[in-house]
């Protein structure tokens, strides 16, 4: 398994090579730099700048060097010093920017994930063992209805019910009086007040499709000759489902890891910005936007990186779920 493991990463370099070009070649792709779109909002704004200044700030930062002369600058920084380059916009270090949301994105994502496995899961055995009964029907329902619903929808609406009759301040993961103070069990508390809502909303489209995979998965075990005849043994039928069939039905579960990390960080964008979260969507939306390619450049290979990362995990996993794999 180490060696596995090992093989697995040293796979890893040359693939987030190629993202990074990938990454840092995508950004390039938009006509213009930052800078054009400063110089064109500064132009509406009524300020002129002479050409002297622009072809200062062109030179200061390095939009007449060539893609392969940026891309160098740009991995050096990273492979040397850790240094993601600067971010035109905010006037700061990358890193500083994504560090700041990195820890409130990865909590938010990994609880909607959770929420995600322990929802979808229980419901999704209950469907495939009692098919066509009312319990079914009701959550094939609510399932259809979660895929539905655009998750910005969700979000104001669960807003308006936790500010109507909860009388919960709505928005953000902190009341206004806990932003800037230090930790405490209060703050703690009102972290939790605010979590929920995020993690339902984030988690709800998620679930909603693992439930329809796991059914789908497991009423074909269910059927299969091992399944009857196990039964016909006079085993338990909780006993005989969830010792075989239900394990091999997860793999999906296991294997949608690889995917699920970077989609839900930078899946929920819009939901982001509709709850005023501090996570990384709306930063990379920003990022695209304004063209401050080293910051966007950055979260996309963040983002290509947890992709990577999920992917391994999630192959390790499937190894020790179904013992059909093997590592090779």
């Amino acid at each position: 398994m180490l060696r596995y493991i090992i093989k697995r990463l040293i796979y890893m370099i040359p693939t987030l090579i190629g993202m990074s070009i990938i990454a840092f070649l995508i950004i390039q792709l938009p006509p213009g730099d930052y800078l054009t779109s400063m110089l064109a909002s500064m132009a509406d704004s009524g300020v002129n700048v002479d050409d002297a200044q622009i072809a200062r700030y062109r030179e200061i930062y390095g939009f007449d060097d060539p893609f392969i002369v940026q891309y160098g600058k740009w991995m050096w920084g990273i492979i040397s010093r850790w240094d993601f380059g600067y971010s035109f916009e905010w006037n700061r270090p990358v890193w500083s920017l994504i560090a700041e949301r990195l820890a409130p994105t990865l909590s938010v994502s990994l609880l909607a994930l959770v929420f995600v496995w322990v929802v979808s899961l229980p419901i999704g055995i209950y469907s495939a063992m009692r098919r066509h009964s009312v319990g079914d029907y009701l959550f094939t329902f609510l399932g259809f209805l979660g895929l539905a619903i655009p998750n910005f929808i969700m979000a104001l609406t669960l807003m308006y019910l936790a500010y109507k009759y909860m009388g919960q301040s709505v928005g953000g993961l902190f009341s206004r009086e806990f932003v800037e103070a230090p930790w405490s069990w209060a703050k703690f508390a009102d972290l939790l007040a605010h979590l929920w809502i995020p993690i339902i909303v984030i988690g709800t489209n998620g679930t909603a499709a693992l439930i329809r995979i796991l059914r789908a998965n497991l009423t074909d075990e269910l059927n299969k000759p091992y399944v009857i005849t196990a039964k016909a043994k006079g085993l338990p039928e909780y006993k005989v489902v969830l010792k075989y069939p239900v394990r091999i039905a997860l793999n999906p579960f296991v294997s949608a890891i690889g995917w699920v990390l970077p989609e839900l960080i930078s899946g929920v964008t819009i939901t982001a910005i509709v709850l005023n979260l501090p996570m990384m969507g709306p930063l990379l939306l920003r990022a695209l936007t304004v063209q401050d390619m080293y910051l966007a450049g950055s979260i996309i290979l963040l983002l290509g990186v947890l992709t990577l990362i999920g992917m391994l995990i999630s192959d390790i996993l499937l190894a020790i779920l179904d013992p059909r794999i093997r590592f090779s």
